[in-house]
């Protein structure tokens, strides 16, 4: 049983245990989304308990990332599993009058509708707020493309390593030498799903105070864009363009880096005057705090090379584990890790990143969870659904009996049967 607590909102229920309802409990979502980006961005609104409910094409096996190798099997695989957890499926075809029809019901129950099509698909599919206003006044419509709805590129498909590429994100990564190099991971997808994410927030907050809701457009170029910050600030104020530097530097913070130890790499990462202080008297040459050449961020920039020179030379005398005993809570250090290391499962757990659950073609599937503590509430996670799995349970509650889920059907909403 629960108890009010007076002092709260008339709808925040706290349990004896203290615990509380998931922040977004009763949000609910429509998405037309696939592979990386939008799933990744709703997957961050379902673990905090919103429903999200995605509309599949059953005529191409759904989702692509439902295909995606290693370990895909029978319609399901761990990529899937890794952005869909918790959510729930059901196949339409948009292009379907019949299927247009069901999903006009959802838009009547839910609070946004979210895609991540290509950008002037939105229209075409009737996913925009001038299609479904008439239906739900209040209804979110989030788009999330390549290169936005507007403009000469909406028709235009896009990936994470193309934006990477065009957005400037390669020229900087990588060193001073080497080719131009894309992250190891897909940054641009997973910050503008976040983006979008966000986005879609601020939508429905708007829309439950004023009852209207609108159109909220964003993409992946316009969010790796918005990822140069400082230097795009840099070049765009004072024409000073950033390079690549060795040893993953940072542009102007000397030092900022990894370094080579006797079996490894440490990272250092001195942002603070008092961090470079703190660094040379704990690896014992206490005298560069004192040497004019290295006394403030722009001498130690100026004299890059020579600073780096010697800090190189002192790291290499000892082990990673022996730098860190020596650095740890004097100036800011991390060991630079492998896969395998940085996911070691009892890290994990002690950290509560561990989601860890049960799927029925997979078996037991183990992947990162919920990156916020939320106080009161304690995620849960279950699998990805399989495709159209939902579609019964969906129908039932949209007030569809047998026989008209069997028109339905013959009509072509659910696909190809």
């Amino acid at each position: 049983m629960r108890v009010r607590d007076k002092r709260r909102g008339p709808m925040d229920e706290i349990a004896p245990d203290g615990s509380r309802a998931a922040p977004l409990t009763g949000l609910r979502i429509v998405a037309v989304e696939q592979f990386g980006a939008g799933p990744f961005g709703t997957l961050l609104l379902t673990d905090l308990g919103a429903e999200v409910i995605k509309i599949e094409d059953a005529s191409v096996g759904g989702d692509v990332g439902r295909s995606v190798p290693p370990g895909a099997a029978n319609g399901s695989s761990l990529y899937f599993e890794a952005f869909n957890r918790g959510k729930r499926s059901i196949a339409l075809d948009l292009m379907n009058g019949a299927g247009r029809d069901v999903l006009h019901r959802l838009v009547g129950t839910a609070d946004a509708v979210f895609n991540n099509l290509r950008g002037d698909l939105p229209d075409r599919l009737g996913l925009t707020y001038a299609a479904l206003e008439d239906i739900n006044p209040a209804i979110v419509c989030v788009s999330l493309s390549a290169y936005g709805r507007a403009g000469e590129r909406r028709t235009e498909p896009g990936y994470d390593a193309l934006v990477q590429a065009e957005a400037g994100w390669a020229s900087l990564t990588g060193g001073p030498d080497s080719p131009p190099a894309r992250s190891g991971l897909p940054m641009a997808d997973y910050a503008a799903g976040l983006v979008a994410a966000c986005g879609l927030l601020a939508g429905v907050l708007d829309a439950r105070r004023t009852g209207h809701g609108r159109d909220i457009d964003t993409s992946l170029f316009d969010t790796a864009l918005a990822m140069l910050s400082y230097q795009a600030t840099w070049w765009l104020s004072a024409g000073i363009p950033t390079r690549r530097l060795p040893d993953s530097a940072h542009p102007s913070i000397v030092p900022f880096q990894f370094f080579a130890t006797a079996d490894g790499h440490i990272a250092v990462a001195c942002a603070k005057e008092k961090f470079f202080t703190a660094l040379v008297r704990a690896i014992e040459i206490p005298e560069l705090a004192d040497d004019p050449r290295f006394a403030t961020f722009a001498a130690r920039n100026e004299h890059r090379q020579s600073l780096t020179d010697i800090l190189s030379r002192r790291f290499r005398e000892r082990s990673t584990a022996d730098w860190l005993t020596v650095l740890r809570g004097k100036a800011p250090c991390a060991p630079v890790r492998d896969l395998a290391d940085a996911l070691e499962i009892g890290e994990l757990q002690q950290r509560g990143m561990l989601a860890s659950y049960d799927h029925p073609q997979l078996g037991e599937v183990r992947s990162i969870g919920l990156p916020l503590r939320v106080a009161g509430f304690t995620p849960e996670f279950h699998a990805a659904p399989l495709l159209g799995a939902d579609a019964p349970s969906l129908l039932a509650e949209l007030g569809y009996d047998e026989d008209q889920v069997a028109a339905l059907a013959a009509a072509g909403a659910f696909g190809p049967s």
